[in-house]
């Protein structure tokens, strides 16, 4: 019997494909990429077509040693990552690795993983689409190009450690002209009057005041106001004219990437790339019935908005049986995806319209049922009729002036009856209720409102409207937005800030919280700024979103890879040749402030470290001084609030006894800022004791703790049977196991502002976020 190698990427993912084959198949996973570029060295022949140096990843050798093995004994190869770009080049490389001359190897890929989808897919194996491949490969290689030659330039002007991308530094410049943008912004008056009226018959109602003669009108001024007040007053309200409308609101399309990102993001409150995590769970499978994992929904990847026959047809069906046929189209709804989208692609959607919310109740994690549920309303509503609302337009004059107000009335619920809890689309009735009223009627004036207002400056970004603006731009692609907002966060160009939401915004009232806005940082700022001066193009929204579609041509054919390099190449070296010697050296630099060190009475300047800007000392070797800094109103450099640490400054009680007196210790913090203990009666006796993590070392056979030490790079936990055993982490290990089985602890680490726990083990992608869990370790 022939004997089929089927090679995927997560184990999740083998673990499910590997319930629906038979004993024909064998499922394996290369746990992600298995090759890329080297980590130390360009890694690109410029000289010679930009031949890449393709290297085994650290780690990956045991797993390609186990694929080989079991490709050695297969008929066939199969290779099946996920259906994109990034999972054509893993293919590729598998096949290149792998090194099975004369063995058929084919691809396959499905869009979702079901059974029958998984089946089909074999049926039909391609050869590798070279086109696909070339085209992620000249991404890898542009980035690597940008990214190796203009990291060193920041690292010599500006200081070590800092990084440019040619994606993520696009963003940023977005989020800081943003910022400027706000900074120039000159607030204008303007008023707005509202007439309290009565019709005879209640309710009382509120007309807006819209025009003057036939023309809008525009209010500047309190002044002004108060004359049209009077004018009002001394008039009559009469209706003038009465309009009825019925208004369709149709439902809006499935799901993508970016617009599930963004509903996440304001809905959920969680970041892209969490919401991305978790619905890469959910496509790979979870066992919800007891008898093995099955996929929940389509591939999370895709910027396009189609949607299979077969889906539509069942949710026709699913409509027509919950919700009635009044709720049923006439002819499927059909949405438009955006030009150069991927339309092999479907849209975000469930796979089985048999499996909704309410039956996975308690065999999803709360958050797997919340991105669940949100992806199967989303999709069950762009399958229904458009809801019907009754609008009302009631048109006043008095005078010269002209009055207005509207009533919403729903008569049809259509998509909206699968939304009721949506904030997006879920509809509501408008809060104005009007009494019968006829043309030419006298209404009678029972208040008069003036609103005195100002118009606004651009709201900042939030994650959710970055990804908006990098989609609407043409920047990026659905596989990268995750990575672009983690990116630019971690590197400390962008910062998260909370905004308090105003009392006068429009919004739900389980919105009313704080949000999540982002800020370039100073050090954002200054490289922006830097970058743009030296590399005009490669800074430039629209060549930006030009390279992704000359990208795009490569996958489709139009364009040949080694040309696209050769054409940036051209003028970007002349860039860097140009940047070597004119872009500004600020790493010498200090920004001098008004702040006075309290400790010599010296001026405190604005420098940069590997977390971003702070102040320090002018002093400085003699006087170590530092503090952190924020902006007032008028953007003046004001020292922040100093903040406690999580032990204080003085040393905590603790159960330890001293091993060298026997008396009490102390949990107190290193200069470091590692925890440890010592003996109460310091400096009398020096007894000290490692700060034990509660967590067993990995490494078999060593019997050893992992404790909390200090080194040159500050905190790290290592082996208390150092130096005997070397086993090391840069994060706080937790005596927690993997919900996976991966491993018996967690590591806590610090992400965008917050904690997460996640599994040490380098292929289990099992990671959540630790709430209310305040900063305590060292590694800040």
């Amino acid at each position: 019997m022939s004997q089929s190698l089927v090679i995927v990427e997560s184990p999740s993912k083998a673990k499910t494909i590997g319930k629906y084959l038979g004993s024909g198949y064998t499922v394996k996973a290369s746990v992600g990429h298995v090759r890329d570029l080297p980590e130390k060295k360009l890694g690109v022949d410029v000289e010679h077509g930009f031949e890449p140096e393709y290297v085994t990843i650290k780690g990956k050798e045991k797993v390609l040693k186990e694929l080989r093995g079991a490709a050695g004994k297969a008929d066939r190869v199969l290779l099946a990552p996920d259906p994109d770009r990034e999972g054509e080049a893993i293919a590729w490389h598998i096949a290149q690795a792998l090194g099975l001359a004369g063995k058929e190897i084919l691809r396959v890929s499905f869009n979702e993983i079901t059974k029958s989808a998984v089946l089909e897919a074999l049926k039909h194996p391609q050869p590798i689409d070279e086109n696909k491949f070339n085209s992620q490969q000249a991404r890898r290689i542009l980035d690597r190009l940008v990214g190796y030659k203009i990291s060193p330039l920041l690292w010599k002007k500006v200081r070590r450690g800092l990084s440019a991308g040619r994606v993520q530094s696009v963003a940023v410049r977005l989020v800081v002209e943003r910022e400027e943008e706000i900074e120039a912004f000159k607030p204008e008056e303007y008023w707005e009057l509202y007439a309290v009226l009565e019709a005879g018959q209640p309710p009382i109602f509120k007309a807006k005041l819209a025009t003057k003669n036939g023309k809008r009108l525009a209010i500047g001024n309190g002044q002004e106001a108060q004359t049209i007040r009077q004018d009002l007053k001394s008039g009559a309200y009469v209706v003038q004219e009465i309009t009825r409308r019925a208004q369709n609101k149709r439902p809006y399309p499935p799901f993508i990437t970016s617009t599930l990102q963004q509903a996440a993001s304001r809905r959920l409150r969680i970041t892209p790339a969490q919401v991305m995590r978790v619905a890469q769970e959910l496509y790979e499978g979870v066992d919800v019935n007891g008898d093995g994992p099955q996929g929940l929904i389509t591939y999370m990847r895709t910027d396009s908005v189609r949607v299979s026959a077969q889906a539509q047809t069942a949710a026709s069906d699913y409509v027509r049986k919950t919700y009635g046929a009044d709720y049923v189209p006439e002819k499927p709804n059909f949405y438009r995806s955006r030009s150069g989208a991927q339309e092999a692609h479907e849209a975000i959607r469930p796979v089985s319209l048999e499996l909704p919310p309410e039956k996975l109740k308690g065999k999803l994690s709360p958050m797997q049922l919340k991105v669940y549920d949100l992806i199967w309303r989303r999709f069950l509503a762009s399958q229904m009729s458009p809801a019907v609302l009754d609008v009302v337009t009631v048109q006043i004059a008095n005078g010269p002036y002209g009055l207005v107000v509207s009533e919403f009335k729903e008569i049809f619920a259509g998509h909206l009856a699968a939304m009721r809890d949506d904030e997006e689309n879920g509809g509501k009735e408008s809060e104005v209720k009007l009494p019968p009223l006829a043309k030419d009627q006298t209404l009678q004036e029972k208040d008069c409102e003036l609103n005195q207002k100002f118009t606004q400056p651009p709201a900042r970004y939030t994650e959710a409207t970055l990804i908006k603006a990098l989609e609407e731009k043409g920047i990026g692609r659905p596989s990268t937005y995750a990575s672009i907002l983690s990116t630019i966060l971690d590197k400390k160009y962008v910062e998260k800030i909370k905004e308090a939401v105003k009392a006068d915004e429009a919004e739900p009232a389980n919105r009313k919280q704080a949000r999540g806005s982002l800020k370039p940082s100073d050090l954002g700022r200054t490289v922006t700024k830097m970058l743009v001066e030296s590399f005009p193009d490669l800074l430039d929204v629209s060549f930006t979103a030009q390279m992704e579609d000359k990208l795009d041509h490569i996958e489709d054919g139009r364009i040949e890879w080694h040309t696209l390099l050769e054409e940036f190449w051209r003028v970007f070296q002349v860039n860097l040749k140009k940047a070597a010697t004119e872009m500004a050296n600020i790493k010498g630099q200090l920004e001098m402030t008004d702040i006075i060190c309290e400790r010599c009475q010296s001026p405190m300047v604005i420098k940069y470290g590997k977390n971003g800007s702070f102040l320090g000392c002018s002093q400085y070797p003699l006087c170590k001084n530092t503090k952190n800094f924020t902006h007032d109103a008028d953007g003046k450099v004001v020292a922040a609030a100093a903040k406690e640490r999580p032990f204080g400054e003085e040393p905590q009680p603790s159960d330890k006894i001293c091993p060298i007196c026997g008396g009490p210790m102390l949990l107190r913090r290193s200069r470091k800022n590692s925890r440890f203990y010592s003996c109460a009666k310091y400096p009398k006796c020096k007894g000290t004791l490692s700060f034990e993590t509660g967590v067993t070392c990995p490494a078999e056979g060593c019997g050893g703790m992992l404790v909390e030490r200090s080194g040159p790079r500050g905190t790290f936990w290592g082996c208390s049977h150092y130096p005997k055993c070397r086993v090391t982490f840069r994060a706080e290990p937790v005596p927690q196991p993997c919900p996976k089985g991966n491993s018996a602890f967690l590591l806590r680490r610090h992400k965008n502002g917050g904690t997460v726990l996640s599994c040490p083990v380098r292929e289990c992608d099992y990671e959540v976020e630790e709430p209310g869990k305040e900063n305590q370790s060292a590694t800040e």
